[in-house]
């Protein structure tokens, strides 16, 4: 379609005078509010403002100034129908055939701290996203950008086509408008539902992050939305895949309970083995000792930055991820030696009180995030043996670990790193027999160990196997009818055991 008219009314106004000045080099006729046509005005760019055009002046402090006829039916009627021909001619209505337009920064405003109900509502626009959506309904004749990157295609387009546009960038163009009227709009849902308690709907709004080359499986198709890359920054290595990203989410979310220097390692979201030490080479084989085997082609993660003494020793094992919050130089240059090796950097700690989803069959589950334990290990002791300090810290260490295993869970710990991890077992007393074979596998004493339950033993059977494979104190939520029966177990076998009241499922 030739453009012969275009109507700009823009915030960000980033390229705004060179497409301006180019577009009326190609002959193209322009308008715009007044705070854009100033802008115009001030490079001499030609150009008439919206209130001559319309014979309308702007008014209620530019509240209104494009909600008019002339505005919209030059925007919306359909250049081959001659019923619109003629209704257009008669009320003296001139064609739009390209829109310029993007908007409020209300998401922006609405998100500064000590931000007003009603300055936030001044950000709302009416009239552009009105224009947007009247030009993209109508994209088979008009021409609408809502984003300064595309001025580029739009111009580029003109000068091939002799200042006409392709249907098919218009299509493009239309389905981007209506991208961005919907975030905007679930932008203000957002903010307007905030103080309310019931939402009787969900909307989520993300932009496109990156395409990924395939899912879980080489079948699937995937893509990441979102601002995941603000909290992670990849620094070297082959590009991420759909099982590197849920490998990384899970491991962040694991090391953010320490504060102490500790180094997780993980597969297929599940800890292989946590360790702590002040000096990180300990911590790191505190961790890969628990299991060596599990640890091949897993991904380990840091809450320090990374040393050349212990970039060395990772080195010599394979893995596929190294998430950190920084790498010294001799280490990076070092783990850098690995092309496929990727070096990801911790640049900010994620949101862990917010809400998380899971998609179902229809729909999506959403809930609370099971927060880190930052407050420390709150308990009750249920045994008649108290546990001592030293079984304290290792039920304290354990119990951060558990939460972040599949369930059923079960973890045994010494005070600064795991022994055994068992997970994902339909039954408890399996996931305690497992863990306890994967100690004795690595060559790992339990004697003297915590045992760690994700959720209540609910047979004094869980509770009896980790105290004949040597632990001598256990830390479970509670709340099982048989109770009584596991207490009783643990004070025969002389175990301390507390019940923390919070049950940890990772389904």
């Amino acid at each position: 379609m030739k453009v012969s008219r275009a109507l700009i009314s823009v915030f960000d106004k980033a390229g705004l005078v060179s497409f301006a000045s180019r577009l009326g080099e190609l002959g193209i006729e322009m308008l715009a509010t007044s705070g854009t046509a100033r802008t115009l005005q001030v490079e001499g760019i030609p150009v008439m403002e919206i209130s001559e055009f319309t014979g309308f002046p702007e008014i209620l402090g530019g509240r209104v100034r494009t909600l008019h006829p002339k505005v919209h039916a030059g925007l919306l009627y359909l250049r081959e129908r001659e019923q619109h021909v003629q209704e257009v001619l008669a009320h003296g209505i001139q064609p739009i055939d390209l829109v310029i337009v993007n908007l409020y920064p209300f998401a922006e405003t609405a998100s500064r701290r000590g931000i007003t109900l009603e300055e936030a509502l001044e950000q709302i626009d009416i009239g552009g996203p009105s224009m947007i959506r009247s030009a993209a309904k109508n994209y088979r004749y008009v021409t609408v950008v809502t984003d300064p990157a595309d001025y580029a295609s739009v111009l580029e387009d003109l000068e091939t086509n002799a200042g006409e546009t392709t249907c098919k960038l218009r299509k493009r163009l239309a389905a981007k408008a209506f991208s961005t009227t919907s975030s905007y709009d679930a932008g203000i849902t957002k903010y307007l539902s905030q103080e309310q308690e019931a939402h009787n709907r969900f909307m989520l709004d993300l932009p496109l992050a990156c395409c990924l080359s395939y899912g879980e499986n080489p079948h699937q198709n995937a893509k990441l939305y979102g601002s995941f890359f603000d909290y992670v920054d990849k620094l070297h290595g082959r590009e991420l895949s759909y099982n590197n990203i849920l490998d990384i989410s899970s491991a962040v979310a694991l090391i953010v309970e320490f504060t102490e220097p500790t180094i997780a390692i993980l597969k297929h979201t599940n800890p292989c083995g946590v360790g702590s030490d002040s000096d990180l080479k300990g911590a790191w084989m505190k961790a890969f000792s628990t299991d060596r085997l599990a640890s091949f082609g897993g991904v380990v993660v840091i809450n320090r930055p990374i040393t050349l003494a212990l970039a060395q020793a990772i080195a010599e094992v394979f893995i596929e991820v190294i998430i950190a919050t920084g790498f010294e130089t001799g280490a990076l240059s070092l783990l850098q030696r690995r092309k496929n090796l990727r070096l990801m950097r911790i640049l900010q700690r994620p949101p862990m009180d917010t809400w998380e989803a899971h998609s179902v069959a229809g729909g999506m589950l959403i809930q609370d995030m099971d927060p880190p334990n930052v407050g420390g290990l709150g308990h009750k002791v249920v045994s008649s043996r108290p546990p001592d300090p030293r079984e304290i810290e290792a039920m304290s260490f354990g119990w951060k670990v558990v939460k972040h295993v599949k369930s059923n869970a079960i973890v045994y710990s010494a005070r600064d790193c795991t022994l055994g991890i068992g997970a994902g077992q339909m039954s408890r007393i399996d996931a305690s027999r497992i863990a306890a074979w994967k100690a004795q596998k690595a060559g790992l004493s339990l004697q003297g160990s915590a045992v760690c339950s994700d959720a209540f033993f609910p047979f004094a059977d869980g509770l009896i196997a980790a105290a004949e494979a040597g632990a001598t104190t256990a830390i479970q939520p509670g709340g099982a009818i048989r109770d009584k029966e596991v207490i009783e177990a643990a004070d025969a076998r002389g175990m301390a055991m507390v019940f923390t009241g919070t049950r940890h499922f990772k389904h």
